[in-house]
């Protein structure tokens, strides 16, 4: 890594099959051992369940409020300050309970790659 500063696109967001919107903030050859992005979903969505094959996930809940979905664990609810610890190959998925957008930061190590991920159904 070297040193750089990465200012955020809003026009570079875009829709996944997954069921949510990603805005990449850092995902480049220069920082390879992790990537942020700010996910954001919808009021009443609940994305596909998924896994991400040899990566580890972090989501930082930054406003709205949801439940998560992780592994074996009972669902549970979560909002602002939450954060979601989330193994490789771990299945997922988040549901937004509130009237206003879901917004966390999914971070991942290594960083993410389209191969890693997994849709493993509704």
């Amino acid at each position: 890594m070297r040193e750089a500063v990465l200012s955020l696109n809003p026009a570079a967001e875009f829709y996944t099959t997954e069921g949510c919107f990603i805005n990449e903030l850092c995902n480049v050859d220069l920082d390879a051992e992790v990537s942020i992005a700010r996910a954001r979903v919808a009021p009443g969505v609940t994305t596909r369940w998924h896994r991400l094959c040899d990566t580890a996930e972090r989501y930082v809940l930054l406003s709205g409020c949801g439940q998560v979905e992780v592994g074996d664990l009972p669902a549970q609810e979560v909002g602002a300050g939450d954060v979601v610890l989330i193994p490789p190959g771990t299945r997922q998925r988040i549901r937004n309970l509130g009237a206003e957008d879901l917004v966390f930061l999914a971070i991942c190590t290594p960083r993410f790659r389209p191969e890693a991920y997994e849709d493993i159904g509704d």
